[in-house]
């Protein structure tokens, strides 16, 4: 039998983070101001759930030698903790489901370590140091291959009872027209969730079933920019559905902010034309809240993690 202690030092000021991807581990070191002191990434051992947790471990070692500096360890992950079992959930990154993740690698560092999903991390950067910065509530955004979400108040992430606070994306799709039901299917077993519609996937995959042509959701916003009328009138109904979803969101949380993040919030269109709609559908005569692109671009996730501890 054996005992691990922590020891939390409350005068560390340098914030360790650690975005755990499928195809990477980036870590990144910041000062008390934000400042970055190191970074560095190293492919993530395909399918290795031991060989993964080692890696952590060795790169944060790696960065404390170099900065002759022990600091404090937050880590984004692509999944959940399980509040009832304590193990990961819902990882993309398979080899870490059913895994004690956040004890092994306190185990190997001899310290607590402080985790969260990786929207809440996106969040979390963007409201500390980005786009939200000195905002009270900030509703960070994923449009990737999924959609997620994280909620941030004053610089603290809202995890919620159930620990799925801002999980937008398996809501159903706000105000549906009677051609968008029951909707696509999705993998969570329902039919019809944002995910469905606002991911890269149901940005193409909606394409498909319009026109029979499949291409992909960055061809599709380059077509538009070149005048393809289809295409076109694909992103003026994927900005209506943004702004029905977003609207729900203002309705209930009511940000001051909400940043857009992953692939699909690269088109610059978004910006202008959601906000331009969603006052419909906002239960206010007027909507103050700000749609934004990230400040901190592919980098807001690592940042986050390390702000779980706070600056």
């Amino acid at each position: 039998m054996y005992f691990v202690i922590f020891v939390v030092n409350s005068f560390w000021t340098m914030r360790i983070g650690i975005d755990l991807g499928g195809t990477k581990i980036e870590l990144i070191a910041l000062d008390a101001e934000g400042r970055e002191l190191t970074r560095f990434r190293q492919s993530t051992p395909a399918g290795d759930y031991h060989q993964s947790v080692a890696a952590i471990a060795a790169m944060v070692e790696q960065a404390e030698s170099v900065l002759a500096a022990t600091g404090t360890v937050g880590i984004g992950t692509p999944g959940a903790v399980s509040l009832k079992s304590g193990l990961m959930r819902n990882c993309n990154s398979t080899c870490l489901n059913g895994r004690p993740l956040k004890a092994d690698i306190e185990q190997l560092l001899g310290r607590e370590v402080r985790m969260s999903n990786d929207a809440n991390c996106f969040a979390l950067s963007e409201a500390v140091d980005g786009a939200g910065a000195g905002c009270d509530v900030v509703f960070g955004v994923i449009l990737g291959t999924g959609v997620g979400g994280g909620i941030v108040v004053r610089e603290s992430v809202l995890d919620g009872g159930n620990h799925i606070a801002g999980e937008w994306g398996h809501n159903p799709l706000p105000y549906p027209q009677s051609h968008e039901l029951p909707g696509p299917a999705c993998y969570c077993g329902r039919s019809g969730c944002i995910e469905t519609w606002l991911s890269g996937p149901g940005l193409s995959g909606d394409f498909l079933r319009l026109y029979g042509s499949d291409i992909s959701a960055e061809q599709i916003v380059l077509q538009a920019q070149a005048g393809d009328r289809g295409c076109m009138h694909q992103l003026d109904v994927y900005c209506d559905r943004l702004a029905r979803s977003l609207a729900g969101i203002i309705n209930m949380l009511d940000p001051d902010v909400i940043v857009l993040g992953g692939g699909v919030s690269n088109i610059k269109q978004l910006y202008e034309r959601v906000p331009e709609t969603w006052g419909q559908y906002v239960f206010s005569d007027q909507v103050r809240t700000r749609l934004l692109p990230p400040v901190h671009g592919d980098s807001s996730g690592v940042r986050g993690a390390a702000w779980l501890w706070g600056r």
